[in-house]
């Protein structure tokens, strides 16, 4: 996971909530990490602007519900004031806080976690300060990285120069592009994490027309209650239904199937020989239930050379072992790009292996999958 370089400060986080033990458990978490230390602790959305007034955080962890000020109505004035800043969105597992979580995903957090409650054994509590841990030192370290590129266009913007901007590429300089599979694809398997909200729905979004004679496989790392949401917001901007997926369904060209939270999902043959969903519970991959790998897996299994995988934005590497399944069966692996990517974990992984016959900007991939492999499908 990462550090901050030689020399460099420890990643600085402001926590954000109402509940002072809720703030005392989060600041207590965050600072078991040598890396990580929490420069404020305030209880709503005004004074998380007038800390940031005096100073500049890599990581603010936002409540939503809050007095004075929300944290949806606080984001986008972080955000304005402190460009750099990833805001994690904190909120308690219910239908309308998964809502507005994803709806602040849509508006520029970079990412959310579950808060923590007392119904919580041990090996989640781990499993919640882990999260918590890699979410902030992930975020930090990328909005870092990004900070002299806007320094730089910042500068240029003042000084009245035309902005640089690199030409765009389907290949970073180090990467190994593979030839795109010779055979119509018949699935498209989406793998993603830390930021796939929001590359979900631009992706899906963009292709509105293009789905309609394959069906799409989706595993993004989200917990039960917040799938269900996703579902739904990917049916509106993508024009498609879409629902998790369901023990034993069919699964249908035309429509978007997303793994639930808490189970893997698969991609098996009936005894009739057509594709259904299954669902299991076994171990986590990655620490994630649900995993990618088990996704592209079986849909290779079951759709050979003819499996087109998407590896979007994410923390970690889960999806490698998958993404070197779908390339042993002869079919594709797109990746999105590390500029465009929140966290270039997941898609970095795929790439580095060679495994890709493309790597994207997120504006690009769908252009570029009904230009060069969707318009084969039939």
């Amino acid at each position: 996971m990462s550090s901050p370089a030689a020399g460099a400060p420890r990643y600085r986080v402001m926590v954000v909530d109402d509940s002072a033990v809720i703030r005392g458990l989060l600041t207590r978490t965050l600072e078991e990490d040598p890396d990580i230390k929490v420069s404020a602790s305030v209880s709503n959305g005004q004074m998380a602007l007038n800390s940031l007034a005096r100073e500049s955080v890599d990581v603010v962890v936002l409540d939503i519900e809050m007095p004075v000020m929300d944290g949806l109505t606080a984001l986008p004035k972080i955000l304005e004031a402190s460009p750099r800043t990833k805001v994690i969105m904190a909120s308690t597992l219910t239908r309308k806080n998964a809502d507005v979580s994803l709806k602040a995903m849509r508006a520029g957090a970079a990412d959310y976690i579950a808060k923590p409650t007392t119904s919580l054994g041990h090996q989640s509590a781990s499993d919640f300060r882990r999260e918590l841990r890699n979410k902030v030192k992930a975020l930090a370290e990328a909005g870092r990285q990004e900070a002299p590129q806007a320094a730089r266009a910042q500068h240029e913007a003042k000084s009245g120069k035309v902005p640089t901007k690199a030409a765009p590429t389907t290949r970073p300089p180090a990467a190994t592009l593979r030839p795109l599979g010779g055979m119509p694809p018949r699935v498209l398997a989406i793998g993603s994490s830390t930021g796939g909200p929001q590359a979900l729905f631009k992706v899906l979004g963009d292709m509105r027309g293009a789905l309609k004679n394959l069906p799409v496989l989706v595993t993004q790392h989200m917990p039960a209650t917040f799938t269900t949401l996703l579902a739904e917001h990917l049916a509106r901007v993508s024009g498609m239904p879409c629902k998790e997926g369901v023990d034993k369904a069919p699964v249908q060209p035309g429509h978007i199937h997303v793994a639930p939270g808490g189970y893997h999902m698969e991609v098996v043959r009936n005894d009739a020989d057509a594709p259904i969903i299954r669902l299991t519970q076994e171990e986590p991959e990655n620490f994630c239930r649900p995993s990618v790998n088990p996704m592209l897996r079986s849909a290779s299994d079951v759709y050979g050379a003819r499996t087109l995988a998407l590896i979007l934005t994410g923390m970690g590497s889960d999806g490698l072992a998958g993404a070197e399944k779908v390339v042993a069966s002869g079919g594709t692996v797109i990746a999105q790009d590390k500029e465009s990517s929140v966290v270039w974990g997941m898609p970095g992984a795929v790439t580095g292996k060679g495994l890709c016959s493309a790597v994207l900007p997120l504006m690009q991939i769908a252009p570029y999958l009904r230009d060069n492999i969707l318009r084969t499908a039939a």
